[in-house]
């Protein structure tokens, strides 16, 4: 008999081509007049543009978004902030810079306008990461979920194949936990299925066809899917893994989650049956962990973490502090467990 809790997340999702024109109109739902706009370095210009776009509703451009939100970057942000006097944010790129966004509304409860131009999924979650002396905290807080969240398939034709596919196997991962997750419920549980079925037709077509817009289209409609699912339920070993790599040994995220997705699957198989199952459905694959293997090799994807820098040396260290403070799993964490789930995706050996 089913049981179970649903919370719903309040954000607003305006979806399609074109969608970046209603850019003011957005801001101004909000009832914002100083809007500062937030970006990485690399996409400053397009920064500028939003900010161009807004006219007189913006206060500034601060372009120093980071991977893994350094604290020194999240002070600096929040005041520059409160000196302009901004009464919102608007985020424009990946997960780096809508964490920044997060890191100022942590403290200031400024409202956030995502407008996302990867899968990262971090748009739709009230879940925020600082990196602090090598480690990265993580934590949920309602004050940092995005009011609005502008999905424009136009903004991702740039984006480029390695970063397309890395980017949409993060978001699959985000799908994938949710199914196995402590407060898996069935409607998130049909979200994320729809939600890995997506992106897992979608992806190839994105990497070979970069301009096919229908395709960057149901790679976003899938991305939104997995941002929905990693907001709404709890995370588990795969992302307490990607958190001690990226903060620790400031691995790239979402090659991280590439990479360390099938073999964290591997993991639990055999105590999440039914999502593996549904997991493997929605890939059309017989194996779960061997279907995922198998989607990021075909799209070009790196399968090792040797290949992204980890050393060797620090894998020990990794699995210390992998096992401390756990999040929920439905396998026990162990040590020894979680160090063999390591090597295996050190050498990226197929599950």
């Amino acid at each position: 008999m089913l049981s179970f809790v649903y919370q719903m997340l309040p954000s607003r999702v305006v979806f399609g081509a074109g969608c970046l024109e209603k850019l003011p109109e957005e801001i101004q739902r909000l009832g914002a007049t100083r809007a500062l706009v937030l970006s990485t370095p690399e996409q400053r210009e397009s920064g500028a543009v939003l900010a161009a776009r807004l006219g007189l509703r913006a206060v500034g451009l601060f372009d120093r978004a980071a991977m893994h939100v350094p604290i020194e970057t999240a002070q600096a942000a929040r005041e520059e902030a409160k000196r302009l006097g901004a009464d919102c944010c608007v985020a424009i790129g990946g997960g780096s810079t809508t964490g920044l966004a997060k890191a100022i509304a942590l403290v200031s409860e400024l409202p956030i306008l995502a407008v996302p131009t990867t899968y990262a999924g971090s748009e739709m979650t009230p879940i925020w990461g600082l990196t602090e002396k090598g480690r990265k905290t993580t934590g949920r807080d309602a004050r940092v979920l995005p009011k609005t969240v502008l999905y424009d398939p136009c903004l991702t034709v740039t984006m480029p194949a390695l970063l397309s596919a890395t980017s949409g196997m993060n978001s699959i991962a985000h799908c994938v936990e949710a199914l196995y997750a402590q407060e898996a419920n069935p409607i998130i549980s049909m979200m994320a299925e729809d939600g890995i079925r997506a992106l897992a037709t979608s992806l190839p077509l994105v990497v070979k066809e970069p301009g096919n817009l229908e395709a960057r289209s149901q790679a976003l409609y899938g991305a939104w899917l997995g941002g929905i699912a990693l907001g709404s339920v709890g995370m588990a070993l795969h992302h307490k893994l990607c958190h001690t790599l990226g903060g620790s040994f400031n691995l790239p995220h979402a090659e991280t989650h590439t990479v360390v997705l099938p073999h964290a699957t591997a993991y639990n198989a055999p105590a999440a049956p039914e999502a593996m199952m549904r997991v493997a459905r929605a890939l059309g694959s017989q194996s779960a962990a061997g279907g995922l293997y198998d989607l990021a090799a075909s799209l070009g994807a790196p399968l090792t973490l040797a290949a992204l820098g980890m050393k060797a040396g620090d894998l020990d260290q990794a699995a210390d502090i992998a096992v401390q403070n756990p999040y929920y799993n439905p396998r026990a964490i162990t040590r020894e467990g979680i160090r063999g789930l390591l090597q295996d995706a050190f050498a990226g050996r197929r599950p």
